[in-house]
């Protein structure tokens, strides 16, 4: 039987960058893909992609506008969701912003706002999946950063946020047991409309200290969560991934 063909994925942050890599990844094996995101138009282009790879008539595709740092926004959609599958077997935490500034210069709704996108989103979605996803035997992917493992000057928030996702990872997996599979990936850098905001004589420097020469492409990340989503990961839990180019050794 296709391990595949009967899952189900939520991805939050699926519209763009690395989000939308991975739910094209997974549309590609058969799973059914729902989005959360706040862009409407970036969702229906996100879904016609999908239908263009489509592999069978029960595979399903769904976007839904979503604040996912608000609990009860995020509680309203899941019921959505439930009511239109049976379940969900596969999430992923992928919703992220930046607020980039000196720590000295930070106000406290530059902090709020990229701890709750960060953050608390993934604690909203877990905790209103969490049901479904011990009854399905699920896994719970969180898309954290390597700069929330080696710092990055004017990302104090970016880095809290993304290494208190590591936390939540391992005290999850060990909390859940073999109810759930919990992993962390950790990007480096990737081409994304995130490392695009960076100027040319940024990006060129940035380069140059990876020792792979390079920036990822957003396929390669997709493939290690594929990796982690799929039947091959059955004895992996609480585990953080680099995909960096080497950048943390």
């Amino acid at each position: 039987m296709d391990y595949w063909r009967e899952k189900v994925a939520l991805v939050t942050g699926g519209t763009s960058g690395l989000g939308l890599a991975i739910s094209e990844a997974l549309a590609e094996k058969g799973v059914s893909v729902v989005i959360f995101g706040t862009n409407q138009e970036r969702g229906e282009k996100a879904l016609s992609a999908f239908k263009e790879v489509q592999k069978h008539a029960d595979q399903k595709f769904f976007f839904y506008s979503v604040d996912v740092s608000k609990k009860a926004v995020v509680n309203s959609a899941i019921e959505q969701v439930q009511k239109e599958l049976s379940g969900v077997d596969i999430l992923i935490n992928c919703a992220g912003i930046t607020r980039d500034k000196l720590f000295m210069r930070m106000v406290e709704q530059d902090w709020d706002d990229v701890l709750d996108v960060n953050l608390k989103s993934a604690y909203n979605m877990t905790h209103s999946l969490i049901r479904s996803l011990i009854k399905r035997r699920g896994k719970v992917i969180n898309i954290a950063s390597i700069v929330g493992l080696i710092g990055n000057p004017g990302q104090v928030n970016y880095a809290a946020s993304k290494l208190g996702m590591v936390g939540m990872t391992r005290a999850l997996a060990v909390e859940l047991g073999g109810k759930v599979q919990v992993n962390c990936i950790a990007p480096g850098f990737f081409a994304t409309p995130m490392t695009d905001k960076m100027t040319d004589v940024q990006r060129e420097e940035l380069r140059k200290k990876i020792p792979m020469k390079r920036y990822g492409d957003p396929k390669e990340l997709a493939a290690v969560a594929l990796f982690l989503a799929g039947p091959d990961s059955s004895y992996i839990t609480g585990q953080v991934i680099t995909v960096d180019g080497g950048l943390t050794v």
